[in-house]
């Protein structure tokens, strides 16, 4: 409904014949709509295309309270909150109510009275639907108190009886009525705290400290869980994880191609960086080194290596190329194979080793690096096909590499080697100085890992010879 003609009464909303339907059939409904219109349902989700998004649209279609169990980083809270997109723009509630109370049929005390009161008269406000939507990350000291609701001794001492609903301060859960409600990390939750919430997933209403107020809600409940916490941090109780219709397993990105999608996408932009290009070798690369070290027994498996390593060393390789431009007064920058040296950074952080030692986190990135240079650098090239290169090399020819040698120097290191730009041409027809750089570094440094050349190291500069 456009909101300039959005009724402002009880009265005009009757007559307008607006229709009031609960939050499980709004999301169906609209779910409905996006699919007969080819919608993307879920906008920004990478690679759940044909796994975990269809048991979304089942669940909803069939009007279940879902569980997204997976290990993190694999968007489960992108999911829940992308669920915002299926509720209408707007929807009415009594002016002031805060539990968001169906004009129609008001559960509180406070509406009743007042549509008794002031009839058609009772004015209107419209929410709109990312004010429909609670999330609560689950920790130890949440009480029933913070999720349902509590009785306020300030009212109480304002004359209220304790048995009087006015005296509730109303928790999390009903001021998310007729919306959508997240618990995330739900294991984390104190068990007495779980069982509480079991009405409000099978009667679907709630009861505040014992007191005969019932109120019965209108939520849709979506929660989180990592299957390590099950058995390290808690657990959920049996009959709460019975009252979830769906339990959706969510999973890593089961394509490169995804795994870099979701980099391009996520990976922190800024206004001036225009004069960047990458390219999709060193894509591919990155995208490679979390796959290797998802492979891993030294990297505990049970923690899981999170997509936010992808996006986190795609920045830090994407930085030091700038700050390397920067530096050297380029115009453009390029990540280059030894811009991966840096990413340990970013990348120590983000996982669990399953034994510690001092020194350990760099050894293993380096070697995921190594094992990810070389897979990609045989996905481009057979070995045998550089060997005008590799004779290059036999002749006495030694070529320099290093994070921070100006790009300007290459072109003329390819003009020395006979059959090194022949390579490059496979790789890219980009004639700047900065693209050819980071070819020449990947060809060189391919035919190292593949034991065609050698190559001698000191801090970030390295020499490949034969």
């Amino acid at each position: 409904m456009p909101r300039a003609k959005r009724p402002q009464t009880l009265g005009a909303l009757r007559k307008s014949n607006y229709e009031v339907i609960p939050v499980r059939e709004e999301l169906r409904k609209n779910l409905i709509q996006k699919i007969r219109a080819e919608e993307l349902v879920f906008p920004g989700i990478v690679g759940f295309e044909q796994t975990v998004i269809p048991q979304l649209e089942n669940a909803i279609l069939a009007g279940q309270d879902i569980i997204l169990l997976g290990e993190r980083g694999q968007a489960k809270s992108r999911i829940i909150r992308s669920l915002t997109n299926l509720l209408d723009e707007a929807i009415p509630k009594i002016a002031d109510c805060e539990i968001n109370d169906n004009p129609y049929d008001p559960i509180c005390q406070v509406c009743r009275i007042k549509v008794a009161e002031m009839g058609d008269k009772t004015p209107v406000e419209w929410i709109a639907r990312e004010e429909r939507y609670s999330e609560k990350l689950a920790t130890p000291d949440i009480s029933i108190a913070d999720l349902i609701g509590e009785i306020d001794p300030i009212k109480v001492a304002e004359g209220h009886y304790l048995s009087d609903e006015l005296v509730i301060h109303y928790g999390l859960v009903p001021r998310t009525n007729r919306g959508i409600f997240c618990i995330n990390e739900l294991p984390d939750l104190a068990e007495r705290i779980q069982v509480g919430l079991f009405n409000l997933m099978e009667e679907r209403d709630v009861q505040i400290k014992g007191y005969r107020v019932r109120l019965p809600l209108d939520v849709f409940v979506v929660s989180t869980a990592n299957p390590e916490d099950y058995t390290n941090r808690g657990r959920i109780v049996t009959p709460l994880k019975d009252r979830y219709g769906s339990q959706i397993h969510t999973h890593y990105p089961l394509d490169a191609n995804d795994e870099i999608a979701i980099m391009d996408q996520e990976r922190t932009k800024f206004p001036e960086e225009g004069k960047l290009v990458i390219p999709d070798y060193m894509k591919h690369v990155l995208a490679e080194i979390t796959t290797q070290a998802r492979l891993s027994s030294e990297i505990n498996q049970r923690s899981g290596v999170s997509v936010r390593v992808s996006i986190a060393n795609f920045e830090t390789m994407l930085g030091n190329a700038v700050r390397r431009s920067i530096r050297n007064g380029e115009e453009w920058a390029c990540p280059r194979v030894s811009d991966l040296s840096y990413i340990v950074a970013s990348f120590a952080g983000k996982i669990e080793l399953e034994t510690f030692e001092e020194g350990r986190e760099s050894r293993l990135t380096d070697d995921l690096t190594r094992r990810a240079v070389l897979r990609i650098f045989g996905s481009y090239f057979d070995v045998d096909e550089l060997d005008p290169v590799v004779t290059a090399f036999d002749l006495g020819n030694q070529a320099e590499t290093g994070s921070d040698l100006s790009a300007a120097g290459y072109p003329d290191l390819v003009k020395n080697i006979d059959g090194l730009a022949k390579a490059i041409k496979k790789l890219t027809d980009d004639k700047r100085p900065e693209v050819i750089a980071a070819a020449v570094e990947f060809i060189l440094e391919g035919l190292h890992l593949s034991r065609k050349l050698n190559c001698d190291r000191s801090g970030e500069a390295a020499v490949y010879k034969r």
